[in-house]
């Protein structure tokens, strides 16, 4: 099972393409797995693990202690989950994949800047541009993958568009309209402070 980010769709920089790329290999890998197809690869796709390295909570727990956070941009969003849950979704799809399908799990939005606030609400925050190679919105499903994808409670599932692949695989799942994308900027379920504040432990 390889682990991807929203970075590989529609990939704006290098270490997006990387990971676009690793996807891509994994799922055509299944077509050189022999007859016997006991060999079988998948890959999950998620959005930001809360207070992993690289995470923006860390950042911005130092930079409360001068008193002013910085964001890149006020209409930014980003897609958020916890390590835990993370390792669960990538457990419950090792245990139903087929081979081929990338999985999708249904996460909650927030704004950075209410992220900001929830994590420094007594300090100023700080505009300072858009960075090279950053997006405004996260995007976890296109519309072009929309057509091949089915829909679960929790997740979604982006089917293989190989000879090998058999649509009952996903038997119990609803079809995509061919027009629905599955962005952090449009997503039905948003991250109350609350809510952040127990995912990150924060007192």
């Amino acid at each position: 099972m390889a682990i991807s980010t929203d970075k590989a769709v529609n990939p704006v920089n290098l270490y997006g393409a990387t990971k676009m790329c690793m996807e891509k290999l994994f799922v055509a890998a299944n077509s050189y797995v022999g007859g016997n197809r006991q060999t079988r690869m998948s890959c999950t796709r998620y959005g930001n693990v809360v207070g992993s390295r690289g995470s923006v909570i860390p950042l911005f727990k130092e930079q409360k202690k001068a008193g002013k956070l910085t964001v890149t941009d006020e209409r930014m969003t980003r897609f958020w989950l916890t390590l835990e849950q993370g390792v669960k979704f990538v457990i419950k799809c090792i245990d139903i994949m087929h081979g081929g399908e990338i999985f999708v799990p249904k996460i909650p939005s927030m704004k950075m800047s209410d992220l900001a606030a929830t994590i420094a609400p007594e300090c100023g925050i700080e505009y300072i541009g858009v960075r090279p190679g950053e997006k405004i919105h996260e995007c976890l499903l296109t519309e072009d993958e929309a057509r091949h994808s089915v829909e679960f409670d929790t997740f979604f599932i982006i089917e293989p568009e190989h000879f090998w692949w058999k649509r009952e695989n996903c038997k119990g799942g609803q079809s995509l309209d061919g027009n629905f994308r599955y962005t952090s900027g449009d997503n039905s379920k948003w991250l109350t402070k609350e809510e952040l504040r127990e995912m990150a432990g924060i007192v």
